[in-house]
């Protein structure tokens, strides 16, 4: 169980305003928390592997090739300023 001076220690660490009736329900939602943490901790995980990632950490590959059109110089003549390929943009940083 947490004691006051702890919440309020807790609620300074995470810049949360400690409500000005001392945070009872927090106090008690809080203790709730830890009592579901320390059940966690009480589970028999002797011979448990651990994962890395819950799901399947398999990745589906899938032929390199190219399957769009190359539209470059279409999109370059809409462009306002191109030079030797490239897109001309302004200066933004002084």
């Amino acid at each position: 169980m947490l004691s006051t001076e702890e919440l309020r220690r807790l609620c300074e660490l995470a810049r949360i305003d400690l409500p000005a009736d001392g945070g009872a329900a927090l106090q008690h939602d809080l203790d709730r928390v830890l009592g579901w943490v320390a059940q966690l901790a009480e589970a028999d995980t002797e011979g448990v592997t651990p994962l890395t990632h819950p799901g399947d950490p398999t990745l589906r590959l899938r032929e390199d090739r190219v399957t769009e059109p190359d539209e470059h110089e279409a999109f370059q003549r809409t462009a306002p300023a191109v030079e030797d390929g490239l897109y001309l943009v302004p200066k933004v940083i002084e």
